[in-house]
């Protein structure tokens, strides 16, 4: 056998009168019985919804107006809270100025995810140290190298081994330009997040850009 459902607790008169009353104050926006019932989940039916709305309309503690073939109504405004002319236009104003910022601030959110989005893809700050050390050892070993060869110890070079190193050679500078161009967006985004001269300094000091 199907449970039986349950039944919704009506409101008495006094707390309909109440509930209606404190529920158009509160969304100060017209309504109808039939709304004002629905909203309040049918705690007030839609009869004791009409009388409470017209006796609160008798009693001029709301307003009620002609819709159609129904009535709504809604609370009484308080003419101490009107805006006047002058607070409107400063409203207006605050509203446009409002406009303008979100609009720049939403320019430069694109601009800065754009940035992030491009930093992801490089290599990250310690990964370009760790090359930059790499390199400064692989650099070494070749300067130690050239010593030897300049000190007469040479072993005569193929024509495929000179190609074969201006081929390293041609892709090494490819890469260091590469690399170059990765450092210089680097410290133009750091550049842009308003830090100090000296600690701009001391930074790129770190990271060895003006070696």
């Amino acid at each position: 056998m199907a449970p039986r459902k349950k039944t919704e607790e009506k409101a008495t008169a006094n707390e309909a009168a109440d509930m209606v009353l404190h529920y158009l104050r509160k969304q100060n926006r017209p309504y109808s019985a039939i709304d004002v019932s629905a909203n309040l989940h049918n705690k007030v039916t839609k009869a004791a919804a009409a009388k409470v709305l017209k006796d609160l309309h008798e009693q001029k503690q709301i307003e009620g107006r002609p819709a159609g073939k129904q009535i709504v109504y809604h609370a009484i405004q308080d003419p101490a809270q009107s805006c006047t002319p002058d607070q409107l236009s400063a409203l207006d104003t605050r509203i446009s100025d409002l406009r303008t910022q979100t609009t720049h601030l939403a320019a430069t959110a694109k601009m800065l995810r754009c940035s992030l989005s491009s930093l992801s893809s490089e290599l990250s700050t310690a990964d370009l140290l760790g090359n930059v050390a790499a390199l400064e050892a692989e650099k070494a070993e070749i300067m130690q190298r050239l010593d030897s060869l300049k000190a007469g110890k040479a072993k005569k070079v193929t024509k495929e081994q000179r190609e074969e190193v201006e081929k390293e050679w041609k892709t090494a500078g490819r890469v260091a330009k590469k690399r170059e161009k990765i450092a210089k967006g680097m410290w133009e985004y750091i550049a842009d997040q308003g830090l100090e001269k000296e600690q701009r300094e001391e930074l790129r000091e770190m990271l060895g850009l003006d070696e």
